[in-house]
């Protein structure tokens, strides 16, 4: 069997190559290398990839330029209807006002006449009045990162001085739905079993985003995620979202949890637009501060490099990625699953969970996920529960 990219062999390995690309749809660009804060837990910083530290800290104006014109040139080519363009980092409100307010309108330039939905992914610790002015005139939707009330959330998300970031979060989330609530993308919370899920659930709930996400905290086969032994059982992060789904699902939802949502999505027959959920196709491309073009930027917690495409927005297209075995092994859905995930009766929902969480040194990502026992109680759980209400609806219609 062929190797993959990393030196590995891989699962479907011919029919990877046979499946055809899939257009980019959402372009990530990391406009500064650098955090204001030192969160333990972050995969950029404190895993396995440590290029950051030779990457420049901001993006120039001829990157910035070029990513936007490749953005457009492959817009325009593959006639999409829109792109989804995120503004991350490290931080990326340490970028300044200037470079923010030239950035955006280098991409909607460029990307033209494409529709362009802008998003910032902010830690929120410099979110003032003055970028809220600024966001809400450039019409940029604003996404936080937020693990709970004070306790859960400086837990992990200090500065390199040790001081919890929690209250100037909370201040900057005020800040925004008190002024500027049409902006508010929604939450970004990373599961951590020590917190209390319903005290995280309700303290998130309490800001009334848009949208929550629960990201589970990264880690492979490898390099294990806090509390994932290699057993079956117990199921720990299955647990923790169970008791926060069951909160969630039967108060009626008033607010949407992209991981839930795209679950029930898949059950009931559709697709997933999530990644980690479902076997559709990956969709997004990284852009580095150097023009570098990457794939998903959380495969730094696998391996050193394990995002590299060798590319360049200086010279080369976001088609030319399209073409990379890597990213056809992205695109490949359920033929890039590991027999264990083939055989398996969750796989279209599940899809074999991110593929960061597959890695292993010996086998490459040719496994299940090191959440594989935690999905599969996951989604059995809310499989059984939208049976039930389903069968519960036919009979009262008959």
């Amino acid at each position: 069997m062929p190797e993959s990219d990393d030196g590995h062999r891989t699962a479907g390995d011919s029919a990877v190559r046979r499946a055809p690309p899939v257009a980019f749809r959402q372009f990530v660009l990391k406009l500064h290398s650098r955090c204001d804060l030192a969160c333990d837990h972050c995969y950029v910083y404190t895993m396995a990839d440590q290029r950051w530290r030779d990457l420049p800290r901001i993006m120039s104006p001829r990157v910035l330029d070029a990513t936007a014109r490749r953005i457009g040139e492959h817009a325009r080519a593959h006639r999409l209807d829109t792109v989804s363009v995120i503004l991350h980092g490290g931080e990326p409100l340490l970028a300044g006002p200037a470079r923010i307010e030239s950035a955006v309108s280098a991409i909607r330039q460029g990307v033209a006449p494409v529709p362009t939905r802008l998003t910032v992914q902010t830690n929120g610790i410099r979110l003032d009045e003055a970028y809220l002015r600024l966001f809400d005139r450039l019409d940029v939707r604003i996404s936080l990162s937020l693990d709970g009330d004070r306790a859960a959330h400086d837990r992990h998300r200090r500065g390199a001085d040790g001081r919890g970031s929690h209250d100037r979060v909370d201040a900057a989330i005020r800040r925004l739905t008190t002024g500027y609530p049409h902006l508010f993308n929604g939450l970004l919370c990373t599961v951590d079993l020590r917190n209390d899920p319903v005290t995280t659930y309700r303290s998130l709930l309490a800001h009334r985003p848009p949208t929550m996400d629960f990201l589970l905290p990264h880690g492979t086969w490898s390099t294990p995620p806090p509390g994932r032994v290699p057993q079956p059982r117990p199921t720990p992060y299955a647990d923790w979202l169970i008791t926060v789904f069951e909160q969630w699902y039967h108060a009626g939802p008033p607010v949407r949890i992209r991981l839930f949502d795209e679950i029930i999505q898949v059950l009931l027959g559709g697709h997933s637009r999530l990644a980690g959920v479902g076997t559709s196709p990956a969709a997004v491309a990284v852009v580095q501060t150097d023009g570098a073009i990457e794939m998903d930027d959380t495969l730094a917690a696998a391996h050193s490099g394990a995002a590299r495409t060798g590319l360049h927005v200086l010279r080369d297209r976001f088609d030319d990625a399209l073409d990379l075995p890597a990213v056809r092994a992205q695109q490949a859905g359920s033929a890039s699953l590991c027999a264990t995930c083939q055989a398996c009766d969750r796989r279209r929902v599940c899809g074999g969970g991110l593929r960061t969480h597959r890695w292993r040194a010996d086998t490459g990502f040719d496994n299940p996920s090191v959440y594989c026992p935690d999905l599969y109680a996951l989604i059995g759980h809310i499989g059984r529960t939208i049976r039930r209400d389903l069968a519960v609806l036919s009979g009262a219609a008959r």
